[in-house]
């Protein structure tokens, strides 16, 4: 390579990444080229382009879709800390126009002639678009289990002490669900979105309650009533394929009900019609508990971002506001709020080392296409919650019986020293 073009790309990239002020990372081209943020420091991640489309991509048109398709299909991969590189795709993003048509004027250069092949080149063919737009719960359990851990809980953990272990958080998570509903023996109790059924099997098996799950995934209604049965909790815990929706023939109210990770679904549109069947099928003074993901009142909202097209193909997050305002509108009562949001970073961290760790044995499972989409999806995530564009409430509302919530006047019992191992005796 001529000294020449070598530098004409480090031109380009000290141009793209003027005023960059992230830790220090590297990049290296196809054919073994690099440059760096910081000569004499360790980068804590290198950004690998495989190709020329690749670099066209980075610094021409770089955008959540054209960079995460860039990465499904392995022509964008990443070294070292993967969680840092979306502070680097952050600054790319945000760079001024006036900035990016002088990065286009240099890269014009650079790119020496492939000009018509980027214009002309192909585009994703039906066949790879359709391999690539992977459903959440479409994979089999395997593709779950050596990541998740023993609960099989798809939802924000709960940390005591930042070196807690993934399963141990999962458990601290559970119970604190319990404890905010007090869960009491006998107690009717629904979980709305069940997944696997970690949360029903845990209340059955450690508050004695009669626990009801429901889930829209065939896959996760089949494999908890295996784990029930494995259980031997079949005579107070049991899950079913039900919509939300479809509860009209639910003849018996709930004393307690939860939704945890399955409100990310609904909604806005769909938000009251919510609340109001939670309103319907829980007894006056009984009380149900929220646990979602919210956006920040002051995140950006893309007309089309990576985890529209490729995981949530309907997602819409909604405020914390718009939540309240739509369960009060429902006659729910507000008694708690909650922020995880640090908690839902660690847990995804713990994601991330999962699904690299064990890429080998999730390989058998799914693509490679599918398990990139995966990864690429927990570590932005957690660069999301750690930023606070994004957020994980517990709220604990009441439906008052003739004004009373029956609830005590503290939350004492919800963090006292032996409630995390508290088990009702019946």
């Amino acid at each position: 390579m001529s000294e020449s073009v070598q530098l004409q790309r480090a031109t380009m990239f000290n141009t793209l990444f003027h005023g960059y002020e992230g830790p220090v990372f590297a990049v290296r081209l196809w054919d073994g080229w690099s440059w760096a943020t910081s000569a004499g420091e360790t980068p804590v991640c290198t950004i690998i382009l495989e190709s020329p489309q690749a670099l066209h991509r980075f610094v021409a048109e770089p955008n959540e879709i054209t960079l995460g398709e860039a990465f499904i299909h392995g022509n964008l991969d990443v070294e070292g800390d993967i969680l840092s590189v979306f502070s680097i795709a952050e600054h790319i993003f945000n760079r001024p126009r006036p900035l990016r048509q002088q990065i286009l004027e240099k890269a014009s250069a650079t790119l020496l002639g492939l000009g018509q092949w980027f214009k002309h080149g192909a585009q994703h063919s039906l066949q790879r678009d359709r391999a690539s737009i992977s459903y959440h719960y479409d994979q089999p359990v395997a593709f779950f289990e050596p990541w998740l851990g023993q609960t099989l809980a798809y939802s924000c953990a709960y940390f005591r002490d930042t070196k807690d272990t993934l399963d141990a958080a999962q458990e601290q998570k559970l119970d604190l669900i319990c404890r905010k509903l007090r869960l009491q023996p006998l107690e009717r109790f629904l979980d709305i979105g069940c997944g696997w059924g970690s949360l029903v099997m845990h209340a059955a098996s450690k508050y004695h309650v009669h626990a009801q799950g429901i889930t829209l995934s065939r896959e996760q209604e089949q494999v908890a009533t295996r784990r029930i049965e494995d259980a031997s909790l079949a005579q107070r815990c049991a899950v079913e394929l039900r919509d939300y929706r479809e509860s009209d023939g639910v003849d018996h109210s709930f004393d307690k009900i939860a939704s945890v990770g399955m409100f990310e679904h609904v909604g806005l549109k769909n938000l009251r019609q919510y609340f109001r069947t939670v309103h319907r099928l829980l007894r006056p003074g009984g009380v149900f508990l929220n646990h979602g993901i919210t956006r920040s009142c002051t995140s950006a909202t893309l007309a089309a971002s990576f985890i529209n097209k490729y995981v949530f193909p309907d997602g819409h997050l909604v405020t914390l506001s718009q939540v309240l305002e739509a369960a009060e509108s429902e006659g729910l009562e507000v008694r708690d709020v909650e922020n995880l949001r640090e908690h839902y970073a660690l847990t995804l961290r713990r994601w991330v080392e999962g699904l690299r760790q064990n890429s080998s044995t999730l390989l058998q499972h799914v693509s490679r296409a599918t398990y990139r989409i995966w990864l690429l999806y927990m570590a932005g995530s957690a660069a999301a919650f750690h930023r606070g564009d994004i957020a994980v409430h517990q709220v604990l509302f009441s439906r008052p019986d003739r004004g009373s919530s029956e609830l005590p006047l503290t939350r004492e019992d919800w963090y006292s020293i032996t409630s995390f191992s508290h088990k009702v005796e019946v």
